[in-house]
């Protein structure tokens, strides 16, 4: 079930980032606002994937090279990981740190870049961003259009010196990091931090040889 559901939630998740907006030339992604960066990398991404075939067919090395330039730049990783690991994060040193961190976003690309090739006709619509000037963390809220029911998404997001940054994302109810949390804990109570870096490059050894399913 938990499976189905993070397939979902980035599913949703690559909708919004990659098929959805209406500019036809790649932009600077506008950082002053939350809901202004979420809406600029949305054009950007969308013109790469629609010029770009091998993309469209699940080519994964592509996919990640995408997501290196056009993504990464604008999530906070590091909050991502050190929230998904709750109270563990501190017994790791700061090379852990660094090595969970890669790890853990090579998973998440590598994990759901086939949802890439499909996605088609989907589309986003942005609710208004209820927060003040001051505020330096925000909720964005999406609702994803497609064949089937509209499905609420949401975006948690930070204001750093760089500008704001994505950490978080919940789809039907499921928040990102939660979802990871249990998986994680129970990794380091068997084996140890090392025990999860461990698993984690396991993983994603296997994902990289994986052959991309559409």
């Amino acid at each position: 079930m938990k499976t189905r559901i993070l397939k979902a939630w980035f599913s949703v998740f690559a909708a919004a980032l990659f098929l959805v907006g209406t500019s036809l030339f790649a932009q600077t992604p506008d950082q002053s606002t939350p809901d202004g960066l979420i809406k600029s990398v949305v054009s950007d991404v969308m013109t790469s994937v629609k010029s770009d075939p091998e993309i469209q067919k699940g080519n994964i090395p592509r996919v990640v090279d995408l997501v290196d330039k056009k993504i990464v730049p604008y999530t906070d990783m590091r909050r991502t990981t050190e929230m998904a690991m709750g109270p563990n994060w501190k017994k790791a040193t700061p090379e852990q740190q660094t090595q969970l961190v890669s790890e853990f976003r090579t998973l998440l690309i590598r994990t759901y870049s086939g949802a890439l090739s499909q996605l088609r006709d989907q589309t986003v619509q942005y609710k208004a961003l209820r927060a003040s000037p001051d505020d330096q963390e925000v909720v964005v809220k999406t609702v994803v259009l497609g064949r089937g029911d509209p499905v609420p998404l949401d975006y948690r997001m930070e204001k750093t010196p760089t500008g704001w940054k994505v950490y978080d994302m919940n789809i039907m109810g499921v928040w990102l990091v939660e979802a990871y949390r249990n998986q994680f804990a129970n990794q380091i109570s068997q084996n140890g931090i090392e025990g999860l870096i461990k698993f984690l490059q396991e993983r994603n050894k296997q994902l990289a040889t994986a052959k991309p399913s559409n």
